[in-house]
């Protein structure tokens, strides 16, 4: 294993590689896996960084924070296709858009990749009981991760928490407590619960382990446009795991030389759950350099989250500093969508595309949408929309778009008048 130890997002200081903690034991704040570098492009030829046999997410077991995989689920997380959206890119004038379609992972989203590298990485440390807060998109992962490995798992979710999602939890064999409150309250509770009783705490932005997951997606990225890094990526941020882990899988690349530029990060978020979004606009506003930042001394302001996108919806983005960094870091956008353009665009991914996207997820192309308005991308940019979950998981709120159905009488001669209403 090549890990070298923990680095804090915050104040900078470093931890052990033995260090069993979630946080900075100096500031609080998070913490991200550290690598050495300049010992696996020493030890390994660069075509043996990533293993050809495997057909999951530890195809990239050098640099993920594991060794043991006879400890991994079996289930077949990530490798997800990347599909070219023609239709879609042209109906904003773009050439190169793509789309990544995570909902092909076993719970249906890309949490998957979180939860598969979180639980090996529980049962490694022995650990009895894993537990998560959830708007349903992580819960349902870890609570199928769980059931394929035999852990027993808790999920803490707000009441409000879509029935599809709940179901799964349930049917996976989770125990699930659903709190009376939002997202952060589950949050909240979960880790008081997991302090007290000593589980393995999943929750993200909390466990480093979780963004180690989530950067696979930007390794297959890279490997699925040949070994090249895409113009810019447009990430559906909530509490701001997913936008960081993107990120931080670019930055390994480059750290190995296997690519020499990094694409530009942008963050999409429903207007009402801002926070990040928030604090990029502040920031530029200031004219303020990502180098010039005091990243110890960042407030990011809570938001009250209202948005029909339950799984970006969070109040306190727990993940935010890291989001931010993404953001600044990489030159990417920070853009939010309104409710109606998110639900809009359900039926457009899917119907120009084929890949049926929940809410959250076709939030990156109302984003993009909203960018080609205002100037923000050139035609020729090649754009990977990052779509994290399937549309199965809310299905209420993908019919509330998509209208209903024709409704005739059993009759072929009726029919006639309908069709020729619809254009056939």
């Amino acid at each position: 294993m090549f890990t070298r130890g923990f680095r804090c997002l915050t104040c900078g200081s470093t931890q052990p590689r033995s260090y069993d903690g979630y946080v900075c034991r100096n500031c609080g704040g998070n913490l991200e896996v550290t690598y050495d570098y300049e010992l696996l492009k020493s030890t390994l030829h660069p075509d043996e960084f990533f293993f050809r046999l495997r057909k999951d997410i530890f195809r990239y077991l050098h640099l993920l924070p594991v060794q043991d995989l006879s400890l991994a689920p079996r289930l077949r997380v990530g490798i997800t296709p990347l599909y070219r959206a023609k239709r879609l890119g042209n109906s904003i004038g773009l050439n190169n858009v793509f789309v990544k379609d995570e909902g092909q992972n076993p719970s249906g989203s890309f949490k998957d990749r979180a939860s598969a590298v979180a639980i090996t990485r529980a049962r490694e440390m022995q650990a009895t009981v894993v537990a998560a807060a959830s708007t349903g998109n992580a819960g349902s992962s870890m609570a199928c991760m769980a059931a394929n490995v035999g852990v027993p798992c808790v999920v803490f979710v707000p009441e409000t928490a879509p029935p599809a999602k709940l179901t799964q939890l349930l049917v996976f064999g989770a125990r699930v407590i659903a709190v009376r409150g939002s997202y952060d309250d589950a949050f909240d509770l979960c880790v008081a619960v997991c302090e007290e009783r000593g589980w393995f705490n999943r929750n993200t932005g909390l466990n480093p382990y979780t963004r180690e997951g989530k950067k696979t997606c930007s390794f297959e990225i890279f490997e699925q446009l040949r070994r090249t890094a895409p113009d810019r990526i447009l990430v559906p941020t909530g509490d701001g795991n997913i936008i960081s882990g993107i990120w931080k899988g670019w930055q390994d690349l480059h750290s190995l030389g296997l690519v020499d530029r990094l694409p530009k990060i942008d963050c999409i978020q429903a207007k009402g759950s801002a926070a990040i979004c928030n604090t990029v606009h502040a920031l530029r506003e200031k004219k303020v350099q990502p180098d010039e930042i005091e990243w110890s001394n960042l407030q990011i302001h809570p938001v009250e989250a209202r948005t029909v996108a339950d799984s970006i919806s969070v109040d306190k983005p727990r993940d935010g500093l890291a989001a931010v960094r993404a953001v600044m870091e990489s030159g990417g956008e920070a853009v939010t969508v309104e409710d109606k353009e998110i639900l809009a665009a359900v039926p457009e991914v899917a119907g120009m595309t084929g890949v049926f996207a929940e809410p959250s997820a076709a939030a990156v192309w109302a984003g993009l949408k909203k960018m080609s308005r205002k100037g923000m991308v050139s035609r020729h940019e090649r754009i990977v929309c990052l779509l994290t979950g399937s549309g199965m998981k809310d299905i209420a709120a993908a019919r509330r778009a998509s209208g209903e159905p024709f409704v005739v009488d059993p009759d072929p001669k009726s029919i006639a008048k309908t069709l020729k209403q619809i254009g056939l």
